[in-house]
């Protein structure tokens, strides 16, 4: 019990339920949402930086992750680089493309920012439509291939099985994770903390705030890359559609449901968003509705999300055992 009272202890106990999932799952297409959920992570974790850290709304994540999955798609298919390399250049773009659109937009705060960010993803998702004659416009792009094999210990990899690119994502969830604990934690995190809570004050201390709001607007869009080169390569057909502003505020559900500022919070509010509009099927007609719902009354009576609730009981519960 004293072994998970601990956030750390949490969170290995969480990544080795992940680490077991694949033997543990017998249905294929459980663990291709599995995938879809862990490419989510990332996402949600990198708007979590912006959102839950900075106290700033983007709602241009999905554009970036387009970004990064053209990117990736292109540099494979086109210029018959190896997809490794094309998927560490993917979050290099996404990164440089967020540089100069937020030099622009972080000069605006509040509603205005989110409404800025809204029109680059609506820009970002128009060139991919109509630049068909790069991107394949509605028609999309067919035959993205797999990131090449390779071997471990003499164990050879294939990552055309679900299962080897599951613990690909996984690796890179954890990754993402990890990372922004690390930015949470650090003096750029309390920064950040800061400047969610009282930006005029930061300024009049003499920090340079739109310094480290640009930092978190650029890792939260490398981030969101590298989830699109591996939702791209996974796939293997990519088109506009997935990259559209109703997929941004997919990212924004998830934080907000999760727990937004905390770092468990993107990895619960990620899988809900990818499994619960697949639980809610049996509705049929009435799925979306539901599913609507659900959001709403979450909304209104978790306003913290999921991981601060469960904690607060958490710490209720263990607090009246040891009363007695």
């Amino acid at each position: 019990m004293s072994a998970v009272k601990t956030p750390l202890g949490w969170a290995l106990l969480s990544l080795l339920v992940l680490v077991l999932a694949p033997a543990l799952v017998q249905v294929p297409y459980f663990l291709h949402l599995g995938i879809l959920a862990l490419i989510w992570v990332i996402v949600a974790q990198g708007q979590n930086l912006v959102q839950g850290f900075t106290g700033y709304v983007s709602i241009a994540a999905a554009g970036f992750m387009g970004v990064g999955a053209y990117a990736s798609t292109l540099l494979t298919t086109k210029l018959g680089w190896s997809v490794w390399t094309s998927m560490a250049c993917a979050p290099l773009l996404a990164g440089v493309l967020a540089i100069v659109v937020g030099y622009p937009s972080l000069r605006v705060k509040g509603h205005y920012f989110a409404i800025v960010t809204m029109a680059y993803n609506l820009v970002i998702f128009i060139v991919l439509i109509n630049f068909s004659s790069l991107t394949g416009g509605e028609s999309g792009i067919t035959g993205v291939p797999k990131p090449e094999n390779f071997s471990v210990f003499g164990i050879a990899v294939n990552f055309e099985t679900r299962i080897a690119y599951y613990y690909l994502t996984l690796i890179c969830a954890a990754f993402a994770t990890v990372v922004c604990g690390l930015v949470l934690h650090s003096r750029v995190g309390r920064v950040l903390l800061a400047i969610r809570q009282n930006e005029p004050l930061v300024d009049a201390a003499g920090v340079f705030a739109w310094r480290y709001k640009m930092f978190a607007f650029v890792l939260s869009a490398a981030l969101c890359g590298v989830a699109g080169a591996l939702y791209a390569h996974f796939i293997g057909f990519l088109n506009p559609e997935p990259f559209g502003v109703d997929q941004s505020l997919n990212a924004i559900l998830a934080v907000i449901l999760g727990g937004s500022g905390t770092l468990a919070g993107p990895v619960v509010g990620a899988f809900l968003v990818v499994a619960l509009p697949e639980f809610l099927r049996v509705a049929e007609t009435y799925r979306l509705i539901v599913y609507g719902l659900l959001l709403v009354l979450t909304t209104i009576f978790m306003p913290r999300g999921i991981v601060p609730l469960l904690a607060s009981a958490w710490h209720l519960f263990t607090s009246l055992f040891k009363r007695r």
